[in-house]
């Protein structure tokens, strides 16, 4: 199996290029939405943490929030209790799409927590900076406080792109992206097959 994961920064258009190459996408945003929806230890050991924030039944984005805006120390709490239960679904992922002969990982932490190793294929998805400020006001609960916070979580986007075997411009223009996409999947595959 083939994994592949996605680089580049928050709002670069990750998640829209990791399904252009139709293959199976652990997507972590979805992922967390997930846990923050349904994982009831994953809610007991967050209101435990940060008791003064959460007042839902479930976690809400907003709550969260405001509690890495009243202190940036709660996103490490924070993240400190999800990226454990990330990690075991990504695990999970890989078990069930074994067979498969790509993967693809959309995780925007990927290379902070050292998901990845060797075998990996790194792709950067760069876009321009207007583009992305564009698109990320676009976002419900957007707050440029905190999307700040996580970039500041980050790697440098240089160092990011540095390593990464490839780089897509993403223009948010499907038919040029699907076709870089569908060039550099074939030099992957040939290069695996060769090796």
């Amino acid at each position: 199996m083939i994994k592949i994961g996605i680089l580049g920064d928050i709002g670069a258009g990750k998640s829209f290029v990791a399904k252009q190459f139709r293959s199976p996408v652990i997507d972590a945003d979805k992922e967390v939405r997930q846990i923050y929806k349904y994982d009831k230890s994953c809610y007991k050991k967050i209101k435990k943490k940060l008791p003064l924030f959460i007042k839902s039944k479930i976690i809400k984005k907003n709550e969260l929030g405001n509690a890495i805006k009243t202190n940036k120390k709660n996103l490490k709490k924070i993240s400190n209790i999800v990226h454990p239960i990330v990690r075991k679904r990504m695990n999970l992922f890989f078990k069930k799409n074994r067979h498969k002969q790509m993967v693809i990982l959309d995780i925007p932490l990927l290379v902070e927590n050292k998901l990845f190793d060797k075998k990996f294929f790194l792709i950067f998805v760069q876009s321009k900076i207007n583009e992305i400020n564009k698109r990320l006001k676009k976002r419900p609960f957007y707050n440029k406080n905190i999307i700040n916070n996580l970039r500041k979580l980050q790697k440098p986007l240089t160092y990011k792109k540095k390593i990464s075997n490839y780089v897509i411009k993403n223009d948010f223009k499907l038919l040029s992206l699907r076709k870089e996409i569908k060039k550099i999947k074939r030099e992957i595959l040939n290069e695996r097959s060769s090796s």
